[in-house]
């Protein structure tokens, strides 16, 4: 179930900053983006007496929308590493958002096992309608939801992200995907709605 309220330090969640991305060697100073106050890379929840954790991914911080509560959060999406785009500078900011706290239904539908991988991608033609469905309004922008994790790998908690771009480029996840590739495509400024329509199973770092 989805939790009631989520707020700082309580019995219901924990706000945590996290260093690291998907390496465990830090990164020099002038590798990092200039990230505004409050926005962190890796959130720890808790629901009823389990812990999840979300994140962190290469150029994403989170913030709440509404302080302590973070069944809604704001969110920053950075070229970090060049990791998305080879068309724009490294660390710049390719996408705003907002996130969207939700639970797929246990529908019989298993969770994808790991098999040696972190994130295991389910695209929208291969998954049940009931998650397809799920997403938050307007659902021509939530694209994309990201599951959180625990000890024991992925889980059907996560969030649906809305990806807003400030700026045109290729999204070609650094040169590493062509125009073959469902992630492959061109953004233009405002709702990326050409944003790869994916559920993706985080068995954690």
């Amino acid at each position: 179930m989805a939790p009631r309220r989520i707020r700082y330090c309580g019995a219901v969640f924990l706000f945590l900053a996290w260093g690291g991305c998907q390496t465990d060697r830090p990164e020099a100073p002038a590798e990092k983006p200039s990230v505004p106050h409050g926005y962190m890379r890796k959130l720890e929840v808790q629901v009823d007496d389990r812990i999840f954790s979300f994140g962190p991914f290469v150029g994403y911080y989170f913030k709440p929308a509404k302080n302590g509560d973070l069944t809604r959060l704001h969110f920053i999406c950075f070229n970090e590493r060049s990791f998305y785009t080879r068309d724009l500078p490294v660390n710049a900011r390719l996408f705003e958002g907002e996130a969207q706290w939700q639970r797929l239904a246990d529908n019989g539908h298993p969770i994808p096992a790991a098999e040696g991988r972190r994130i295991v991608p389910v695209f929208f033609p291969d998954a049940p309608e009931e998650w397809v469905r799920s997403r938050p309004k307007p659902k021509d922008a939530y694209l994309h939801f990201h599951s959180a994790y625990d000890g024991g790998g992925a889980v059907r908690y996560g969030y649906w992200l809305r990806h807003v771009a400030l700026d045109a480029f290729t999204y070609d996840m650094g040169g590493r995907v062509t125009s073959d590739s469902p992630l492959y495509h061109a953004v233009t400024p405002g709702p990326d709605t050409g944003f790869a329509r994916i559920i993706e199973f985080d068995h954690g770092p």
